[in-house]
């Protein structure tokens, strides 16, 4: 089996793939750079024993991270669990699929691994929305290569926004609002967050298919993402693993 980890700034990503193929059994855990390896690992063991999976069953390991401090604390920690080295995605890491930007080594390794799996799964040319800690947008040409996106403030940096810098706006859950005319402060900025990611969406999706000239498909991810898929005409599909497949893809590519 293959455990495949993809640390993000607020949530961290874990999955055991079968080798031979089918889904993962996957968790999402809070990213916390103040947990101690020996905390991750007493987490992981919980996690593992809970879903009958043995440390002895798995045969490789692969990180993709956005938090430097981590990272090496992943590393490690699966150096102990299981007694290799893990493969750390980052330059010079084959992922089969050309960066056609200005400093290929800039773009983050879970958006690789997102481009990797959307085009292997759905061809191009495809746009992935990433909606976590940044609502992100990747680029994939008809023929595989990354050609770029863009990056936005993620749906809880907005909220969190509104809460830090407004005295008597309260924090508050993302939920879809019944309606948009909002009757009260809550369902208010409710329907105005995701209005505004909704809007995200809808012009950069447009604007990309007008600078490429053709439709595209769009596939939407993250944490955030089934909140936001089913509010706008524009996401074709969401699949919350991608990032997870992307890394397997990558590992296989590499071993």
């Amino acid at each position: 089996m293959l455990f495949v980890t993809d640390v993000g700034n607020t949530d961290t990503m874990i999955g055991v793939f079968p080798l031979g193929g089918g889904a993962p059994i996957s968790w999402r855990l809070g990213t916390d750079e103040r947990r101690t390896m020996d905390e991750y690992e007493v987490l992981l063991d919980s996690l593992l024993a809970r879903d009958s999976i043995s440390k002895n069953h798995i045969v490789g390991a692969v990180i993709s991270s956005v938090v430097p401090t981590l990272t090496g604390v992943f590393e490690n920690l699966y150096i102990k669990m299981f007694g290799f080295n893990p493969l750390i995605i980052g330059p010079g890491v084959k992922t089969g699929m050309p960066i056609k930007l200005d400093n290929p080594r800039e773009v983050g390794a879970d958006r690789i691994a997102n481009g990797v799996a959307a085009y292997e799964t759905y061809g191009g040319p495809t746009v992935v929305a990433d909606f976590g800690t940044a609502t992100t947008f990747d680029v994939i040409s008809p023929g595989g290569d990354y050609l770029g996106g863009t990056i936005a403030p993620g749906i809880n940096i907005s909220m969190e926004a509104l809460f830090q810098r407004a005295a008597k706006l309260p924090r508050v859950e993302i939920h879809r609002p019944p309606k948009i005319i909002g009757k009260n402060t809550v369902m208010s900025i409710q329907a105005g967050v995701l209005c505004s990611v909704i809007g995200c969406v809808d012009y950069t999706v447009a604007a990309i298919e007008e600078e490429m000239g053709e439709k595209v498909r769009v596939i939407a991810t993250g944490g955030l993402a089934p909140v936001v898929g089913g509010l706008t005409p524009k996401v074709d599909i969401v699949d919350q693993e991608l990032t997870l497949r992307g890394l397997k893809i990558i590992y296989c590519r590499n071993k």
